[in-house]
């Protein structure tokens, strides 16, 4: 059943409801207060609650409706009684669907008419339980409708929040792929020119190992652009970067002319998604900061895989710089990633020389 069919379902029965009241109430209120109770009132009683089946659609209509009945009603001396609940509800509906200043001015109409039986039985004194009918129930739907726009602006600064972080995200995971593609590829352009009058032969191995960085490096980022979108089924695409890759990382780094060592303790686990991908791209990261600023001979790589957390080092033997003057969006990324994972990371001069990254992320 689709929303506006439960919605007028909902409004049928609500009119089923006062119908009931309204015919088998109204009665002994006349009896109560020594008041005339004919046909008319009943089909008074009726018109009014009848109206309600369009509140939602046509509450200006709906309240018009209902204080021409309530106000003629109440004219002909009959009985107050439950055609009262109806006119509430009609006032209600006004102020909850309809814009404040339009909802205002016809609950100031609705006041007017209504207040019209008290100049009929010269009782000044009702006109203040007749405004009370409109404001009360008016006052009532304004704040459900206020807290309705309220509730509904919340869920879109949560939507904007979290589009924003999925940019971001992304953002991330292209500055990863991107920069280490191209850290690679610019410190093998350079071998291939330093070579190619000397020793074409090298040179021609170097441009094939740029070849085949560019493409790997394009297939990645291909992958990473693939997280965002939705596949025909409307399943999310996996990303394939993760500590698995390790060893193509590894050879791309050494191909540079950067020998990198792996150092592995523990048992491997299956880790989950988000931190084999997190401690995949720290080694990337670090590793390519290696390449852009550090001017190292060697980098090492350790992977410790402890029961309740897994946690990845990477040192290089250079002049201890993780980046430019001022720090980079590098280290900022990887502390991001690791933060929200709930682990901790450190960089920063190792002892005797070079540049230590540490991240320690805890399994779940």
């Amino acid at each position: 059943m689709s929303g506006s069919h439960r919605r007028w379902v909902a409004d049928g029965l609500l009119t089923l409801v006062l119908l009931f009241i309204g015919i088998g109430g109204t009665a002994p209120a006349g009896e109560g207060q020594d008041r005339p109770v004919t046909g008319l009132t009943y089909v008074l009683v009726v018109i009014v609650a009848l109206s309600l089946l369009a509140r939602r659609r046509w509450p200006l209509v709906t309240l018009a409706v209902a204080t021409a009945g309530t106000s003629l009603y109440l004219v002909l001396e009959y009985p107050y009684g439950p055609i009262l609940l109806a006119f509430m509800v009609a006032s209600y509906s006004a102020a909850r669907h309809l814009p404040l200043k339009p909802a205002g001015v016809a609950a100031g109409v609705a006041v007017a008419v209504l207040s019209l039986h008290t100049a009929v039985d010269r009782d000044i004194a009702g006109l203040v339980p007749g405004a009370a009918w409109v404001v009360v129930p008016f006052a009532v739907g304004v704040t459900a409708r206020l807290s309705r726009e309220a509730a509904a602006r919340t869920r879109d600064d949560l939507a904007r929040q979290y589009a924003d972080e999925e940019r971001l995200r992304v953002a991330q995971e292209v500055h990863d792929v991107v920069g280490h593609g191209l850290s690679a590829i610019n410190m093998q352009a350079e071998i291939a020119l330093h070579l190619l009058g000397k020793r074409p032969e090298q040179a021609e191995a170097a441009l094939t190992a740029i070849s085949r960085t560019s493409r790997e490096a394009l297939d990645e980022l291909r992958v990473t652009l693939a997280l965002v979108r939705r596949t025909r089924e409307g399943e999310t695409r996996a990303a394939t970067a993760g500590l698995a890759r390790l060893d193509d990382l590894v050879a791309r780094m050494s191909e540079t002319g950067v020998p990198v060592k792996v150092e592995v303790s523990g048992e491997p686990p299956d880790l989950p998604a988000a931190v084999d991908l997190a401690a995949y791209r720290v080694v990337q990261e670090s590793l390519t900061n290696v390449l852009r600023h550090a001017g190292a001979a060697t980098a090492t790589v350790r992977l410790a895989y402890l029961p309740r957390e897994v946690s990845v080092e990477v040192v290089d033997t250079g002049r201890g710089a993780a980046g430019p003057p001022g720090g980079g969006h590098g280290l900022v990324g990887m502390r991001e990633r690791i933060a929200a994972l709930g682990g901790d990371f450190t960089a920063g001069p190792a002892e005797g020389g070079g540049f230590r990254v540490y991240a320690r992320v805890p399994l779940p």
